[in-house]
């Protein structure tokens, strides 16, 4: 019970982690710390897709809450960034994208890392990958958090330099968690903005709604352009940042709840399968995500409980109005909350290494991984292996 947390130099005070999951207000704050990611990838998928908001958040909802229960952190669940990118701009350009290519992309995904994590190729596979490309990775995605952040607090640069302000003096209060106190004023800031939005969101009315089986109707081809177009484009980023970072990211801040790259591969292959049964994306465990819930206070488990069971309430009674229910978080708080995440996981890479090599792999790799993090993960490989062998000489 003694044991701490070993969080980066400014995060909030660590507290002791504990053998079981908690419900404090910290973990009620720190649970909202992943919406600059959740809310955006979300929307897209709903309102240019078309797809079926039920399944979508039920599958999330559900993910979390496992995620929750079994690991004891704050270990997230995100949407398969890659996929979602294309996916949703696939599908304004040319409408070539469906609803089943997503389930077929998810079952793929889901097959291949459960494959990889039952065999043990997954941690043979990162035992290739020298620990200087893997913090590179997560000081780009930190980096890349930040610049994405900044770019959604510019739609609205008032609402959002003060939200971030704010946010910042209140970080380390330890009365009122800021992550409320963001979100109210978010709530405010959106009503203000548009009035008539108040008036939505009091006619809205839960219907009841269960899940269903989501892949009766995929057809040959669509499976198809799932699994070359969507999954497969995705997987050096899910093995960077979703198996590799994220293990790094855990075992540093959460020494006594360690994970492997194995155990973190066969998660994400059974919530993927599961997942696209009942109508969900693609989904992963994200380094950037763990940053988010830390930076606004989670610690256990229990902050990905929390959210999850909202999400899956919210499926099952508001499925029907959550267009109207995302509109209360305006684009420029979500940036703050996104740019926060993105600082947190930016400052965690300490311990960079005493030779310059190594040092030089990371900013290298980072600088990299601002524009495309697979490409990013090869790279650092390769640089990673040059130098090692004194092919190459700083």
């Amino acid at each position: 019970m003694g044991e701490r947390t070993h969080l980066p130099e400014g995060a909030r005070a660590s507290r002791p982690v504990a053998p079981k999951n908690r419900f404090d207000r910290l973990e009620w704050a720190g649970a909202f710390g992943d919406l600059g990611t959740l809310i955006p990838f979300v929307a897209a998928y709903i309102s240019l897709l078309k797809m079926d908001p039920f399944g979508v958040l039920f599958a999330f909802g559900a993910a979390k809450i496992i995620s929750g229960l079994y690991y004891k952190t704050p270990f997230p669940v995100q949407p398969m960034k890659a996929i979602g990118a294309v996916a949703t701009t696939q599908a304004a350009q040319t409408f070539v994208i469906t609803p089943n290519a997503v389930y077929g992309a998810g079952i793929v995904s889901g097959v291949i890392w459960f494959l990889l994590g039952i065999t043990g190729a997954t941690r043979r596979v990162a035992n290739l990958v020298g620990r200087p490309v893997a913090l590179g990775i997560i000081m780009g995605l930190g980096l890349s958090f930040m610049v994405a952040g900044i770019k959604m607090m510019a739609t609205g640069w008032i609402m959002g330099g003060v939200a971030l302000v704010g946010t910042l003096l209140l970080l380390t209060n330890p009365v009122i968690p800021a992550m409320f106190l963001l979100l109210l004023f978010g709530v405010l800031a959106a009503v203000i903005q548009e009035p008539a939005l108040l008036q939505e969101l009091g006619g809205i009315r839960p219907a009841l709604r269960l899940p269903s089986w989501s892949l009766g109707s995929i057809t040959w081809n669509e499976f198809g352009i799932g699994a070359l177009f969507l999954a497969l484009p995705q997987v050096p980023l899910t093995l960077s940042n979703a198996i590799l970072a994220i293990t790094e990211e855990n075992n540093r801040l959460f020494p006594g709840r360690k994970v492997t790259e194995n155990r973190v591969s066969i998660s994400t292959g059974i919530l993927n399968i599961v997942g696209a049964m009942v109508g969900g994306v693609p989904m992963c465990h994200g380094a950037g995500g763990m940053a988010g819930h830390v930076r606004f206070g989670a610690r256990t488990g229990g902050a990905l409980v929390i959210l999850g069971t909202i999400l899956v309430l919210l499926a099952i009674f508001f499925s029907g109005s959550i267009d109207t229910l995302f509109r209360i978080f305006p684009q420029p708080v979500l940036g703050v909350i996104l740019f926060l995440a993105g600082a947190q996981l930016a400052l965690g890479v300490c311990g960079m290494g005493d030779e310059k090599s190594d040092r030089f792999v990371v900013v290298t790799t980072a600088a990299f991984a601002l524009w495309n993090i697979g490409i990013a993960f090869v790279f650092g490989i390769g640089l990673h292996y040059l130098l090692k062998r004194n092919l190459v000489k700083l």
